[in-house]
């Protein structure tokens, strides 16, 4: 009877109502479509904003360029930051299903407040023109800048609830123990970067253009009613789910297993009888032998000392295991974080950039937040180019159930963004000069040159944010031990916002390095012309090259978790990163 419930259930998975969830009902392609639906709708709501924020700030709340660019990149690292957060207690405490609802109302809340202040111009600063850019008006005071911080960081809350816990759920949808299933998960987290695009592409267009041109409280009120809209379609889906049992902190068995580890060798007489006797201990008789890397956890196991170790650090080899898999992991993850911090410029200097040129084109002027419909139209063309044509015919080529690795997605991705900043570079350095030979560097008029020029970066950077997005999404969840998948998986926001951070770091430490040797630092005041922002790419792009080596450095050296022996065969074949061109 047993053996025959076994069969019809998913073990370790449970239905929207807590009962066991059936294999003949929950899961699958119709179950992921909902989570897709949603991903639209929420993204949408989040780069509404997010796009345009920086000239919201600086037009309407007066800050400087350096400060709003450097508010953005706080607001949009804490929303992924808190993603950390999210995936955990998805995995520890709650269930993704409850993470999203509780994550969706609270960005909600966040929402309407912004779009209260947006609404009444009591709650905004005076109205301030000036004709030249060298003239700043005064920013905000402090208590419509509490309402705005409140509104800004109760959405972060929410969006990183949201992108904690809504990838993993849908990703949980697909069986992992057979290939169909885990093609159809690796095809899941394409098309999850697809919807994605397809959200930003009506944010950066449609919502954009409203702000612009209507007022920024309809913005906030497009943003309000798209994740409200998000959440009955989410609920819809609640009895096709297959929802994850929370097992405990994943956080604890981390520090357990390093705290063992520590304690057992501080008090073992010998340093090395606690690997040597591994196979007589009595906790590990029963279990498999640990796999003979970061070695040092393996002490964890066997404590061979006078002293016996306290109860509660008892491990066990799954758990040490289980930790060596998300410690091989972080190495990946830090790589990614320089990626991130190029990304973080779509959102700052290079709209404030495209704000000084001409955005006509026709009889149709293009709000310069919207230029990410660039990169975003790119990544909805290669998704499903690269999912049904590159995908297959790489599968084919190398005869492997993966075709392509995520660490050689992340890879493409990363020599992207080093060409993107030298891009970059070069549109600058002509938009600056197109600006001294016209006589209009202190001028609030546009520049005689086309905003388009900008719209190369953007696609670079696009282009690399799909490679190592859904790299990353797909390398950390298929990684991860089934009890970590969420935190895993928000590893991929969490780099995100480490990017943006070092974003924010790296502006005020220029300025603080440049205004030691120069007149005045190069991203400082209120003019963009007058910044140096042509090196600070450049600067960029030798640490994003130096980033990619180090990249190089542990991707050649990581080998693939393998699912079964069908997959041994493909472990082999994509550990052997032996060359940049592979990656």
């Amino acid at each position: 009877m047993d053996k025959g419930t076994n069969l019809n259930t998913w073990e370790g998975y449970a239905d929207w109502r807590n009962r066991p969830a059936l294999r003949s009902q929950h899961g699958g392609v119709i179950a992921a479509s909902f989570v897709l639906a949603v991903e639209v709708l929420e993204n949408l709501a989040y780069l509404a904003n997010a796009s345009n924020l920086v000239l919201y700030l600086s037009k309407f709340m007066k800050f400087s360029p350096s400060n709003s660019a450097n508010t953005v990149t706080n607001f949009m690292g804490t929303a992924f930051l808190l993603a950390v957060l999210g995936g955990f207690l998805s995995d520890a405490y709650f269930t993704t299903y409850q993470i999203y609802l509780i994550s969706a109302a609270t960005q909600l809340l966040g929402l309407m407040i912004l779009t209260v202040q947006a609404h009444l111009p009591s709650l905004n600063p005076p109205i301030c023109t000036p004709t030249n850019r060298n003239i700043s008006c005064e920013e905000v005071d402090s208590g419509k800048a509490a309402m705005l911080y409140a509104g800004l960081y109760t959405v972060a809350l929410g969006v990183g609830g949201i992108k904690g816990s809504l990838a993993p759920h849908g990703a949980e949808q697909f069986d992992e123990h057979t290939p169909h299933g885990r093609k159809q998960r690796s095809a899941f987290f394409n098309y999850f970067v697809f919807c994605l695009a397809c959200g930003a592409l009506i944010a950066v267009t449609f919502v954009v253009w409203i702000e612009d041109n209507k007022g920024w409280q309809w913005g906030f009120g497009i943003a309000t009613a798209s994740i409200l809209i998000s959440i009955p379609i989410f609920v819809l889906g609640s009895n096709t789910y297959r929802i994850k049992i929370p097992i405990g902190s994943p956080i604890t068995t981390i520090f357990k297993v390093l705290t063992a580890a520590t304690y057992n060798v501080c008090t073992s007489r010998k340093s090395n009888a606690a690997i040597d006797d591994v196979s007589t201990t009595p906790s590990t008789a029963i279990e498999e032998t640990p796999i003979q890397d970061l070695e040092f956890l393996n002490h964890a196991l066997s404590p061979n000392t006078t002293e016996t170790p306290p109860q509660y650090l008892h491990c066990t080899t799954k758990q040490v295991e289980e930790v060596k898999s998300v410690i091989k992991i972080l190495p990946i993850f830090m790589s990614t974080i320089m990626l991130n911090c190029c990304l973080a410029q779509l959102s700052t200097f290079s709209v404030q950039q495209a704000a000084t040129m001409n955005t006509v084109i026709g009889s149709l002027r293009v709000p310069p937040a919207s230029l990410p419909v660039f990169p975003v139209l790119f990544i909805m063309v290669l998704a499903p180019v690269y999912n049904h044509i590159m995908l297959p015919y790489s599968r084919k080529l190398t005869n492997t159930e993966t075709g392509i690795t995520p660490l050689q997605r992340i890879g493409t991705g990363l020599v992207l963004s080093v060409v993107a900043m030298a891009v970059a570079g070069l549109v600058e350095t002509k938009r600056k000069h197109v600006a001294l030979k016209s006589g209009l560097i202190d001028s609030t008029e546009p520049l005689p040159v086309t905003f388009l020029w900008v719209a190369l970066q953007y696609l670079f950077l696009g282009s690399a944010d799909l490679f190592s997005l859904a790299g990353l999404m797909e390398f950390f969840f298929t990684e991860a031990p089934f009890s970590m998948r969420s935190l895993a998986t928000s590893l991929s926001w969490a780099s995100l916002a480490m990017g943006y951070y070092l974003s924010s770091v790296l502006v005020d430490l220029v300025n603080f390095v440049t205004g030691g040797f120069c007149e005045t630092p190069w991203l400082y005041g209120a003019n963009l012309n007058h910044y140096r922002l042509e090196r600070f790419y450049w600067f960029m792009c030798v640490l994003s090259g130096l980033n990619f080596l180090h990249y190089l450095f542990w991707a050649r050296r990581y080998g693939y978790k393998m699912l079964g022996e069908g997959n041994k065969k493909e472990s082999d074949e994509t550990n052997e990163l032996s060359s940049p061109a592979e990656v």
